[in-house]
C-alpha cells in the first residue's frame, strides 16, 4: 500500500498539501479567524502544537498569487463565498522569529535585519514598481541591503506594508510567528531592556496606526503582559490556551488521532499514543501533541515494536524545570506536590498569564504559571477565575520531569560523599540491612512514583534510576544497565575494579506492599534468567546478587551470594 508521506519537521503547507504528506486539516481556523476577525490577534501556546504550520496555511490562503487549487479538498473550500471574498486577496508580510537566538544584542540585531531582509527579497517586482515613487524604491533598497540601524530597523515592517500597500492598492495581511523568541533569549543573555524597547517599536509601529495594515496575526508561547510589548493597542484579541474560541486549531483531536493511525495500519497502538501524547486541555478542547503524534507514527510504521519515545523534550531545554525545583522556598511541600502530580493527581494554583520574562522565574508562583502556559501541566479544571486544578498531561510529560529530578537527584548524591561510600561498602558486605536504610535515607531525599495510573515498569525504572545515579558517583566501579547477560537484561551490573567481585541488582515495585514477595522474586529472576553469566568468564570469584523491592519511599532489600 502507497501511504502518504508523514510531514517530520516540515512547516510549510504548501508543501504539505501538494506534495502527497498527510495533513489533519486544520482550515477551519480560517474561517473562525474571518468571522471572529481583530485588527491584531494573538495565538499563545506551548511549542510543537502546530503554530508555524498554521501561520504557514494563512499565507498561502490570504497572499495574492496564491495556488488556490491546494485547498480545493479542505474544509474551507466549502465555505465558497469567503473563497471568493478573501483568498488570494491580499499581500502578505509573513515572518518568524523562532531562529533569533543570539548572545548579544548587537547580534540580535543583525539577526532581525537578516529575517526582514528575507522577506523583503520575496518581493523584488517592487523595485521596477511603476506606482512607487524614487524615494520609495529607495526605502525599499534600503530594506534589502540587510543594513538597517536601530531607528529604521523599528520601522521596517511598517516601511514594507507601505510599499506593498502603495503597490497593489490592497492592504496587507502581516504575520508573525514565534514573536517572544528573541525576547526569552534577550532575557537568558542579558540583554532583555533593549530586546523588550525595539521589538516594542517594530510591533508597534507595524500594528498600531499603521492604514496599510488589513490584519495581524501572530503567535508564540506565551502572551507577555500588555504593558510590555503591546502598548496602545486597542482592537487587540488575545487566544491563550485557556480561551474556547480556536481551542481544537492547535493540536490534534482524539479523532484526527483515531484516523491517523488507523491510516497508518497503527490502530492497536492507541492507547500508548493516548497515554503518552494526549491529555492537554485548550479551552474547551482535549487535544494531542502533533510533534509527538507524527513523529510516532513515522518511527512505528516500520518498526512496530519500538517503545514510545520522549519526542517533546528533544526540541527544548528544560531549563524551566531546573529552576523550578531549585527555586522552590519549602522543598518539602514541593516534593509532596510533584509526587501528587506524577502520580496522576492535581495540585490548585493561581495562575497568571499575563507576565514579563523577568517575571517568570522571580517568583514561585510565576514558575507554576509558566510551567503551565508551557505545557508542562495543563487544567483539569477551574476553582476560580484564576485558579486551576493542575496536572501533568501525559506519560510523556511525567518522564520529562521525573528524568530531571533524577538527574537533580544524581547532582545531590556527589554533596555527600560519607553517604555514598557508606551505601557501597555495605553492598561490598553484603549487609542487606544497611543497604536498606541508606537506600531509604536517598528514597527521602526526592518524590516518589507510585500511583497505580503509573505501569508497574516505569515506577521500577524510576527507583532503577535512583540506584544508578547514586552507583555512578562510586569511583572504581564500572556500572552497567540493563545490560544483556544469561536470557535477558539484568537491571544493574556492577564490576568491582581491583577485586574479585561482581554485584548484581533487580529492582521490584511492590504494589501491593509485600516487599518481601517481591525481593524474592527479584533473586529468582536473577538466576532463572542467568544474569550473573557474564561474570562467569572473567576475574570475578564473588557475585553477590541483590533483590531490591520499593513500595512509595519504603524499600526491603535480600542478599545472596555465590562464589564461582
Amino acid at each position: 500500500m502507497n501511504r502518504k508521506m508523514l510531514p517530520v519537521g516540515i512547516e510549510t503547507f504548501s508543501e504539505i498539501v501538494s506534495s502527497d504528506y498527510y495533513y489533519v486539516d486544520k482550515t477551519g481556523m480560517i474561517e473562525e479567524l474571518l468571522t471572529n476577525l481583530a485588527k491584531v490577534t494573538l495565538f499563545t501556546r506551548p511549542r510543537r502544537f502546530g503554530k508555524s504550520l498554521n501561520m504557514s496555511m494563512l499565507r498561502s490562503f490570504f497572499e495574492i498569487g496564491t495556488d488556490k487549487k491546494i485547498f480545493g479538498n479542505l474544509y474551507i473550500s466549502g465555505n465558497k463565498k469567503m473563497c471568493d471574498k478573501h483568498m488570494g486577496r491580499y499581500p502578505v508580510i509573513s515572518i518568524s522569529l523562532k531562529g533569533v537566538e543570539a548572545e548579544d544584542y548587537n547580534t540580535a540585531c543583525e539577526m532581525l535585519n537578516r529575517i526582514v531582509m528575507s522577506e523583503a527579497l520575496r518581493f523584488s517586482f517592487l523595485k521596477d514598481s511603476d506606482v512607487l515613487e524614487p524615494e520609495d524604491k529607495k526605502q525599499y533598497m534600503d530594506l534589502i541591503n540587510g543594513t538597517l540601524n536601530i531607528p529604521d530597523l523599528a520601522y521596517s515592517i511598517l516601511t514594507l506594508s507601505r510599499l506593498l500597500h502603495k503597490h497593489y492598492g490592497e492592504q496587507v495581511v502581516v504575520l508573525i510567528d514565534e514573536y517572544d523568541v528573541p525576547l526569552a533569549k534577550a532575557n537568558d543573555r542579558g540583554y532583555y531592556d533593549e530586546m523588550v524597547l525595539l521589538l516594542r517599536n517594530m510591533l508597534g509601529n507595524a500594528l498600531k496606526t499603521n492604514d496599510s495594515l488589513k490584519f495581524a496575526v501572530l503567535t508564540g508561547c506565551l502572551r507577555i503582559a500588555k504593558e510590555s510589548i503591546f502598548t496602545g493597542l486597542n482592537n487587540f484579541k488575545v487566544y491563550s490556551i485557556t480561551s474556547s474560541q480556536f481551542d481544537s486549531c492547535f493540536g490534534f483531536t482524539d479523532e484526527e488521532v483515531k484516523n491517523m493511525l488507523e491510516y497508518y495500519g497503527l490502530s492497536g497502538d492507541y492507547e500508548t499514543v493516548k497515554n503518552w501524547y494526549d491529555g492537554y486541555r485548550f479551552g474547551n478542547a482535549d487535544v494531542y501533541c502533533p510533534w509527538d503524534v507524527v513523529n510516532y507514527c513515522s518511527d512505528h510504521v516500520d518498526n512496530p515494536g519500538l517503545y514510545p519515545e520522549n519526542y517533546w523534550s528533544n526540541t527544548s531545554g528544560n531549563d524551566v524545570l531546573r529552576r523550578f525545583i531549585e527555586n522552590a522556598e519549602n522543598q518539602e511541600t514541593l516534593k509532596m506536590e510533584l509526587t501528587s502530580l506524577v502520580n496522576g493527581h492535581t495540585v490548585q494554583k493561581q495562575i497568571s498569564q499575563e507576565m514579563t520574562y523577568k517575571e517568570l522565574y522571580s517568583s514561585i508562583d510565576n514558575i507554576w504559571s509558566t510551567l503551565f502556559m508551557t505545557g508542562y501541566l495543563t487544567q483539569r479544571g477551574r476553582v476560580d477565575s484564576k485558579t486551576y486544578e493542575l496536572a501533568v498531561p501525559n506519560l510523556e510529560i511525567r518522564d520529562i520531569i521525573t528524568t530531571h529530578v533524577l538527574s537533580l537527584f544524581k547532582d545531590s548524591v556527589g554533596e555527600d560523599g560519607a553517604l555514598l561510600e557508606s551505601f557501597c561498602n555495605a553492598l561490598i558486605r553484603e549487609d542487606a540491612s544497611r543497604v536498606e536504610d541508606i537506600f531509604t535515607t536517598y528514597m527521602k531525599k526526592t518524590i516518589s512514583v507510585r500511583d497505580t495510573f503509573v505501569r508497574k515498569a516505569y515506577r521500577e525504572n524510576f527507583y532503577h534510576g535512583m540506584l544508578l545515579g547514586i552507583l555512578g558517583y562510586k569511583d572504581g566501579w564500572v556500572v552497567a544497565s540493563n545490560k544483556e547477560s544469561g536470557d535477558g537484561y539484568c537491571d544493574i551490573m556492577v564490576q568491582v575494579a581491583d577485586d574479585d567481585t561482581g554485584i548484581v541488582i533487580e529492582v521490584k515495585y511492590a504494589d501491593d506492599g509485600n516487599m518481601d514477595g517481591e525481593c524474592d522474586k527479584a533473586l529468582a529472576q536473577i538466576d532463572d534468567k542467568g544474569y550473573a553469566e557474564s561474570f562467569y568468564h572473567g576475574e570475578v570469584r564473588r557475585i553477590i546478587k541483590y533483590g531490591i523491592a520499593c513500595f512509595r519511599k519504603q524499600c526491603r532489600v535480600a542478599v545472596a551470594v555465590e562464589n564461582v
